[in-house]
């Protein structure tokens, strides 16, 4: 934590190891897809999920890695002309593919000017040993960091929400990463279907006990094209949508339980505005954490003041 962050920050996580220069993210949609979509484990994805929530306009899939990233630079290089970058597997399960061919697209992406190191986004059950043999190697010569969708740490609610895998498999797929001396993220959802505000926490005692490098948390929005805006109309006193004071008070109860080592790198989802359902807050991310900020100052609250090792 420095002075003005009552937690850790990704920025400063990042100077680790970029210590002279600006480093941004660029998102990518390199054509997977998922086991819960294409049958192997079930059909239609997450009850949530809709991929144009975060893939950008020059996210196609019918152009590639190389193109993708030249594109995403454009924007980004007017502001910062010395920015380096780093490729974003973000789109569906970006380690769900032969290894032969998961290889090329990711030395595409290193191989592509000013691209530094790469985060690739998947899920817990899509890690084989023979992936992570290759990540292993590749963690030696660029920055990489693997970030797991766990959602929640509720077996039940993975369910509902038609995750096809347990928090366990999650635990494993965590373990085995770090093992390889692999930085490894999380991704969490605070308001799923079924989970209380006990939950929720207990659910943040448990990451807490991950040997997570970063996490990241999201609001659950109820986004249009997804199963749950349909669960969501025929019954919507299933879901608790917190508004923003409500939120950002178990976002502050939440870090507090976390491990002060754990890097937040987010804690907010910033859906487009024409896919949205509800909650709809109109606030940017940048907006939110000022005032979470000025909040935990008040309170006197910091990440890892109710952590417990266990």
């Amino acid at each position: 934590m420095n002075n003005r962050y009552p937690y850790k920050t990704f920025p400063d996580f990042l100077k680790r190891f970029f210590p002279d220069t600006k480093v941004q993210k660029i998102s990518l949609n390199a054509g997977f897809t998922c086991p819960n979509r294409d049958g192997t484990k079930g059909q239609g994805g997450c009850t949530y999920c809709n991929n144009q929530t975060f893939n950008p306009s020059y996210c196609k899939t019918d152009k590639s890695v190389f193109t993708q990233l030249e594109e995403g630079k454009v924007f980004f290089a007017r502001k910062y002309p010395q920015m380096k970058y780093l490729a974003y597997f973000q789109a569906y399960t970006n380690t769900y593919d032969e290894l032969d061919s998961l290889k090329k697209k990711y030395e595409e992406a290193l191989n592509t000017p000013n691209v530094v190191g790469l985060v690739i986004g998947t899920r817990p059950d899509c890690m084989p040993d023979s992936l992570l043999d290759y990540l292993e190697e590749l963690n030696k010569r660029t920055f990489l960091l693997v970030e797991y969708g766990i959602e929640s740490t509720n077996n039940a609610t993975l369910e509902r929400i038609n995750r096809g895998h347990t928090y366990e498999q999650t635990v494993d797929a965590i373990e085995r990463t770090v093992a390889r001396g692999i930085h490894t993220g999380g991704h969490v959802i605070l308001g799923l279907p079924g989970e209380n505000q006990e939950m929720i926490i207990q659910q943040a005692m448990q990451i807490a006990q991950l040997p997570l490098s970063t996490i990241k948390l999201h609001q659950l929005q109820i986004i249009k094209g997804t199963k749950m805006a349909k669960e969501y109309a025929e019954c919507p006193t299933d879901f608790h949508l917190f508004n923003v004071d409500n939120y950002m008070d178990l976002v502050i109860d939440y870090i507090q339980h976390l491990n002060p080592e754990i890097v937040v790198e987010r804690f907010l989802s910033q859906s487009p505005k024409e896919l949205i359902i509800t909650p709809d807050w109109g606030l940017k991310n940048f907006e939110f954490t000022n005032r979470l900020v000025n909040k935990m100052a008040e309170l006197g609250a910091y990440q890892g003041k109710l952590f417990r090792n266990q």
